[in-house]
């Protein structure tokens, strides 16, 4: 195992020394679609593989949805990658450029990243979406996917192999480590320091966990989406209850999905009935802190302090009454998790106080938390959400997988 993997990181860094035009790298991800169109019935027939695998293991329901590749998501995944295509090519593009007294004239300019490592569950889209982002960005990229979509993980990458072959571009700027065995999640980790530049996590909680705890390379992750809707004094009534429904009921697994709802305590007997009462009549069970346990007619569980720092996947919110903005923004910035954070609103003022002063990597006005996602921000996909503190921040899409250098250049200058 340990041989495979130091050839499959040394492949990764010779495969980075390669330069390719914006034309060709498009011609590859065309070809690409291509094939998926074209082998449909034998994805679908390497897919059916895992779900059997999966369902004699006896692997969670959920799980397996996430996993099923049918023509429509094949469909699907064709779409987001012509997306990507149409996409401006964000290497070796001059961000800023200046001349100084001292004669040298200075450009910043995009570069890719070096070599990906990702890291990910379940959904075997996210072996062309990745293999994808990471290609226009001119990175190459080491995938390890979950052992449950193994065959169809393989079926996927390889066709990418192929698109690359038919072009003349070395093929180990994707690789697939093809492995069920746990161990190599920990060898990647610790070990292939000269040969990755950064891990991406993509999956549950204890997976992000555990490269966040291991990793000695440097890790883009979100290790949980503890999102909140703050519902101001100024907020308009109708849109409080469809923002707040959609942020918190349209799809209660992702990281998106607002966990708890702050209300001003000057809206209180005008808004919390209304509010949590589209919820509850969908089926959303209500945690709420003393004063809106009082005003709600509704029924609920009082909360406790542990409430507010969850992230509940499910048709749960806890629900808080604050002072002011000041209680809001305090509340978020200390069980938040950076992710995303919405107010609601008519005030401009209030908004730009909410927008400039909370934490998150993704702040919203007048906007369902739901919102945060690559696709939705017209990134044509991700590679996942960042909650660092350093860049990458939000959704990871192409635009994020570059860093940049100085070029520097003179008329022979030398310094006094």
């Amino acid at each position: 195992m340990k041989n495979k993997l130091i050839l499959v990181g040394k492949n990764a860094r010779k495969a980075a020394n390669i330069k390719i035009s914006k034309k060709i790298k498009n011609k590859v991800l065309n070809d690409y679609c291509n094939l998926l169109l074209k082998n449909k019935k034998l994805i679908i027939k390497e897919n059916l593989k895992d779900i059997k695998i999966a369902t004699q293991k006896k692997i969670k329901e959920n799980l397996i949805n996430r996993l099923i590749l049918n023509e429509k998501k094949i469909l699907q995944i064709i779409k987001s990658l012509k997306q990507i295509i149409k996409l401006k090519d964000p290497t070796n593009e001059v961000l800023e450029k200046w001349k100084r007294p001292n004669g040298l004239t200075i450009s910043k300019v995009t570069i890719p990243i070096g070599v990906i490592g990702v890291i990910y569950e379940s959904r075997p889209n996210v072996t062309c979406d990745v293999a994808a982002l990471c290609f226009k960005s001119g990175n190459p990229v080491i995938l390890k996917g979950g052992s449950e979509a193994l065959n169809s993980n393989k079926i996927l990458s390889k066709f990418f192999r192929v698109a690359l072959k038919k072009n003349g571009i070395n093929e180990n700027f994707i690789q697939l480590i093809n492995s069920r065995k746990r161990e190599v999640v920990d060898y990647l980790l610790t070990k292939m320091k000269n040969f990755i530049d950064v891990i991406i996590p993509r999956g549950g909680k204890s997976l992000v966990k555990k490269v966040q705890q291991y990793s000695n390379i440097p890790v883009i992750s979100h290790l949980e989406g503890n999102c909140h809707t703050y519902v101001d004094k100024d907020a308009d009534l109708n849109m409080a209850i469809k923002i707040v429904h959609n942020a918190k009921l349209r799809n209660t697994a992702i990281c998106g999905a607002t966990e708890t709802i702050l209300f001003h305590k000057k809206i209180i007997n005008k808004f919390v009935n209304p509010v949590l009462k589209k919820l509850a009549d969908n089926g959303c069970k209500i945690i709420a802190d003393t004063v809106i346990k009082k005003r709600y007619k509704g029924l609920s569980i009082k909360a406790t302090n542990k409430d507010w720092s969850k992230e509940y996947l499910s048709s749960v919110v806890s629900v808080k009454s604050v002072n002011n903005l000041e209680d809001a923004i305090n509340h978020i910035n200390t069980y938040g998790t950076m992710h995303t954070d919405s107010i609601i609103t008519q005030n401009k003022n209030t908004a730009d106080n909410f927008l400039k002063n909370v934490k998150s990597s993704i702040a919203m006005h007048n906007t369902s938390t739901q919102f945060a996602d690559g696709g939705e921000f017209g990134f044509g996909g991700e590679v996942g959400i960042s909650t660092n503190t350093l860049p990458p921040r939000g959704p990871v899409g192409l635009n994020q997988l570059v860093s940049y250098k100085y070029k520097v250049t003179s008329n022979g200058q030398i310094r006094d």
